[in-house]
């Protein structure tokens, strides 16, 4: 079995590294000879592989080929219990802290761990908060639980830190897949000062100046997908490598 604890301490330890993760739903990519060069045109430096709702049993093959063409680690971003790859890098465990639905807190937590166990992927312990982003998403919608409203930076912040003192060993801020409005940038500085766990933000990020706002509040992770989809060139891929680090 491959030893993959190495790169699992090496994600959670993130302190100020200014990340870029590629969200990859397989049901939306149609260029998947593109992706190698795409991303190591953006400076891609993790794979999110997962979707609120996938209609193909194109993941696990999605997963082979990414292992194979690129050095780069792939983690499960699952949506359900249902889509468990073994060969992944990592799983984001979620928890979606943010709802109220208990299948999202611990339902699917409990029929997924099992197959973790037995295939021996390390886990991440994700705090997963779901903000208001100006329209429904596929992900409250699916999941049935109300985002947090976007001006309600207090409860945003107590979240975050619950999930912290959960045992959380990082929080993920979605705004959904192709956000109408991203989140603020002040958010992502308020829980910067407060809590002490990597941040990942992801949902409606489309352009390298919104990547670089969240970088400079505190960010450690800027995730996208949409963007990626809609325009996959090189030439946008490579306005994303320039961190200002």
């Amino acid at each position: 079995m491959i030893d993959r604890s190495n790169k699992v301490r090496s994600i959670i330890s993130l302190k100020d590294e200014r990340r870029l993760a590629w969200l990859i739903d397989p049901d939306k990519v149609d260029f998947l000879e593109k992706i190698p060069d795409l991303a190591y045109a953006a400076g891609v430096d993790y794979f999110l592989v997962g979707g609120s709702l996938l209609k193909n049993a194109f993941m696990k093959d999605l997963v082979h080929f990414l292992k194979q063409k690129v050095n780069i680690p792939v983690l499960l971003f699952p949506g359900s219990s249902l889509q468990i790859v073994p060969t992944v890098d990592a799983i984001l465990f979620l928890c979606l802290i943010s709802g109220r639905n208990p299948d999202f807190l611990i339902g699917q937590h409990v029929l997924a761990a099992p197959l973790i166990y037995h295939y021996q992927i390390p886990t991440i312990s994700v705090g997963y908060i779901l903000i208001d982003s100006g329209k429904p998403t596929s992900v409250s919608y699916i999941s049935q639980t109300m985002p947090i409203p976007a001006n309600k930076v207090d409860i945003i912040v107590a979240t975050g830190l619950a999930g912290q003192y959960l045992g959380m060993q990082m929080l993920y801020l979605e705004a959904g897949s192709g956000a109408e409005n991203t989140i603020n940038a002040a958010i992502v500085a308020e829980l910067k000062q407060t809590l002490s766990i990597p941040i990942w933000v992801g949902g409606g990020v489309d352009s390298p100046k919104k990547m670089q706002e969240f970088f400079n509040a505190g960010a450690d992770v800027v995730v996208i997908g949409t963007a990626f989809e809609k325009s996959p060139t090189i030439s946008f891929m490579q306005h994303f490598k320039d961190r200002g680090i």
